[in-house]
């Protein structure tokens, strides 16, 4: 059994998302050793050797393409691998093909007996972290997604634009799907402990529905949004594995709504979806019991719903 490096990661998968989050990991300093991995191994060795000439501006570190061998001993795979969501096709659209993807992956990881965390990007996330779950031999909890860690930002910084006030100290999560069916859980909404409404007000707000049901769309059509205009989006996302590794390799303890397997908690059972969880070097040590209202909790179950029957079906 090889013994876990807690300052190695891997990364499976070297498109947009792959190579703009392996430049985020490299200015981090999180790691000493970063792995590359691609369907085309020519991929791996460009985007390596492109990264790597970054390094005398940051940290030493040893950037390099692999093969699946080096998972063993990572503290961290990340899989970016699939493929990509074009304009007008819904997360949703690339189950078939992704899935497909997932198990061929799983099946090198597998026999390989993985000591560190598994962390899922690629879309539609919730499905892929759920065929990750069943078919790596992981425990659950070190398989995680990462969920709606990037829609929450996006809240974050719109709620923040609108209020003119420092994103950062806005708390709000956006919860269930990472898509279509993602829901604002504005009853827990606040900031720096203030009520959203009462801080709304504060900042000569008064239209409180139309805003928060305005910002929740933008949210969700922020990505399609992106693709429209330049193809992809990476730069986000990139950022937000950043800070999900950061918070397993520092064991931070940090909440995030990151995806992973429900068990009866906030009554949904049997479905990959994202609620706050504390995250830490185990990976997802135990949901967050956020406030939610019942109108939330109803779309919460419809989301679980839809992931779930697409679940049954695709994995």
């Amino acid at each position: 059994m090889s013994q876990l490096n807690l300052r190695k990661a891997v990364m499976i998968g070297c498109g947009f998302v792959g190579s703009a989050s392996a430049f985020a990991l490299m200015q981090s300093g999180l790691f000493s050793e970063l792995v590359l991995i691609d369907a085309n191994p020519d991929k791996a060795e460009g985007e390596a050797l492109d990264i790597s000439h970054g390094l005398p501006f940051a940290r030493p570190m040893d950037i390099h393409a692999g093969t699946y061998d080096d998972v063993a001993d990572a503290a961290v795979i990340i899989i970016t691998a699939g493929a990509a969501q074009k304009p007008g096709e819904t997360r949703l659209d690339l189950v078939k093909k992704n899935v497909a993807i997932f198990k061929s992956i799983m099946a090198e990881i597998r026999p390989r007996n993985c000591q560190g965390i598994l962390l899922v990007v690629a879309n539609p996330v919730d499905i892929l972290t759920q065929t990750a779950i069943r078919y790596s031999g992981l425990p659950e909890n070190r398989v995680i997604g990462s969920g709606t860690v990037l829609d929450t930002a996006r809240l974050k910084y719109l709620l923040g634009e609108h209020l003119s006030v420092d994103s950062r100290s806005v708390h709000a999560f956006i919860i269930g799907e990472h898509g279509d069916s993602e829901i604002a859980a504005w009853s827990s909404a606040n900031v720096s402990g203030v009520p959203l409404n009462d801080f709304c007000e504060m900042r000569g707000h008064t239209h409180h529905q139309q805003a928060m049901a305005q910002i929740a769309e933008d949210v969700k059509n922020s990505a399609y949004e992106i693709i429209a205009k330049k193809s992809a989006t990476y730069y986000g996302v990139a950022m937000a594995i950043k800070r999900i590794c950061e918070a397993i390799i520092r064991d931070e303890k940090s909440v995030l709504p990151i995806s992973g397997m429900l068990h009866g908690e906030f009554g949904i059972d049997g479905v990959v979806l994202s609620m706050p969880a504390i995250v830490g070097k185990n990976g997802r040590e135990a949901y967050v019991p956020i406030r939610l209202s019942e109108k939330e909790y109803a779309a919460l179950r419809q989301s679980a719903a839809a992931l779930k029957a697409i679940a049954d079906q695709e994995i």
